[in-house]
């Protein structure tokens, strides 16, 4: 999986929100704000990766037991996929 193209992750004003460019703009209407943990994964994302590949970046960055790591994972993942912002 891959973020599509078109997202943008930027920091403003200490906060990490996701930018629509270009024909994006047509189709996004809103604003994606993500914590910490979430920029983490939308950076790997800029590049093909599965969910094991996610799962062990999260463990090797995060202090967290594989069981919070991969709920949150797969609730960081849904939530993508009902933007629609996955490749």
């Amino acid at each position: 999986m891959k973020i599509k193209d078109g997202y943008l992750l930027r920091e403003v004003a200490g906060n990490h929100v996701v930018v629509p460019t270009g024909k994006a703009t047509l189709d996004f209407s809103g604003v994606i704000t993500l914590n910490g943990a979430g920029a983490f994964l939308w950076r790997l994302l800029n590049t093909e990766k599965n969910e094991q590949e996610l799962l062990s970046a999260m463990l090797g960055e995060y202090e967290i037991d594989a069981a919070t790591a991969q709920a949150d994972l797969v609730e960081f993942v849904t939530k993508l996929k009902e933007a629609e912002l996955l490749a």
